[in-house]
């Protein structure tokens, strides 16, 4: 075991805000790399206004996203030599401007390769760089509403539903990170950087993979059906006697150990029920029969039987529930407290990439607005205070 990061040694500068870009530099910071993000002067990250606050004022929605990160100032337009410098030392920088705000200031990617060849330039957008829509603004929603997610969510009879949790963001950002590192091995490779352009949307559409086969194959058009997967039952939620479970068996064999449960084995080889396409089409009468049996057990109870069995059973959890659940919360430290200095311990998502030898960890809080601004510019890129002085005086930091 080793307390440097899998990613000891990148350098990446972080110019993004919200969610998308700092979910994936929070990941590459977690891994151990140095991501250094810069903010505007006097303003910040717009999350540092985003609730959830503490007790103290100071949201935890960016204290969060923004963990592990060293954190410096620096107007782009009055500091552009500045940034030079850094991408010079940088192996990596991630915006989420709208696309083509990096090439009006001069600092898109063809202008930062000359410099430094070698360096990954990673953007996410709502629409991408190409395409008619490049220049629209895109947030989680949108992407969500344009990727064709939202018209598969929910109930036939309700009206198209968001995922909580701004999935698309996070799809956005999980995807721009596995491209940011599939480039650097190129690197390593190659010794030449490139551009790695992601959209909320592309990454929302990805994630239908499943669903939107349907329609490529057969030309039809999938719709809402609530918490059952077409192709495969019972695939499903269903009631017990004090709340809901999930249940997943998904092949004969489970399905046969779960008609033993219920107390209907004759059913497990039930002309109508023995395969996975009958039990599809027959979903009504399926959950009819698990359900007859599930109402009149606590939740606990049914998925102790059918777990005890081996056929994948959980109960939905509220959020309380999760964090305060011995396996998530617990063993797998999706839970963890940080002391941060000024806003005082506080309690946040762990990293959920497990590697065995370079263990992603949070081990510093994130930076109050401009607080490592010293050791980034005086440092790292050897300015004097003298230096120094005249980029605060200038506003440039």
């Amino acid at each position: 075991m080793t307390e440097e990061g899998a990613l000891s040694g990148l350098v990446v500068l972080d110019l993004t805000r919200v969610l998308a870009g700092p979910f994936c530099t929070m990941m590459l910071a977690d891994m151990g790399a140095t991501v250094i993000k810069i903010e505007q002067p006097g303003i910040g990250d717009d999350t540092r206004g985003f609730y959830p606050f503490n007790e103290k004022g100071i949201s935890t929605y960016y204290l969060n996203l923004n963990r592990n990160k060293k954190g410096i100032t620096l107007d782009l337009k009055k500091g552009k030599q500045v940034f030079l410098d850094l991408v010079r030392k940088a192996d990596v920088v991630i915006e989420n401007y709208r696309p083509g705000t990096m090439e009006k200031l001069g600092l898109g990617y063809e202008e930062l390769a000359k410099i430094n060849p070698r360096l990954v330039y990673g953007e996410v957008s709502g629409y991408g760089a190409t395409g008619p829509y490049a220049l629209r603004p895109g947030y989680d929603i949108l992407a969500q509403a344009m990727g064709g997610m939202m018209s598969l969510t929910g109930w036939p009879d309700r009206p198209p539903t968001a995922c909580c949790g701004s999935i698309g963001d996070i799809l956005g950002g999980l995807s721009v990170c596995i491209g940011i590192l599939a480039a650097l091995q190129n690197v390593h490779r190659t010794g030449k950087g490139q551009k790695v352009d992601v959209a909320l949307t592309d990454s929302v559409f990805a994630s239908t993979v499943i669903t939107s086969q349907i329609y490529l194959t057969e030309g039809r058009i999938p719709t809402r059906i609530g918490n059952r997967y077409e192709n495969n039952y019972p695939y499903d939620t269903f009631t017990t006697a004090d709340g809901t479970v999930a249940l997943a068996a998904g092949n004969n064999k489970l399905w046969k150990l779960c008609c033993d449960v219920i107390g209907h084995p004759e059913c497990g080889d039930d002309e109508r029920y023995n395969s996975i396409g009958k039990r599809a089409k027959a979903h009504d009468e399926v959950r009819k029969l698990i359900e007859e049996w599930s109402t009149k057990h606590p939740t606990s109870e049914v998925v102790e039987q059918f777990v005890a069995v081996g056929v994948p059973c959980a109960p939905i959890q509220n959020i309380a529930q999760v964090v305060a659940d011995p396996h998530i919360a617990g063993a797998r430290q999706m839970v963890v407290e940080v002391d941060d200095p000024v806003a005082g311990p506080t309690k946040m998502t762990g990293c959920h990439i497990k590697l065995s030898a370079t263990p992603p960890s949070v081990r510093t809080p994130a930076p109050t607005l401009g607080r490592d601004n010293a050791e980034i510019f005086g440092d790292f890129l050897g300015y004097d205070k003298a230096k120094l002085e005249q980029m605060t005086q200038e506003h440039m930091i």
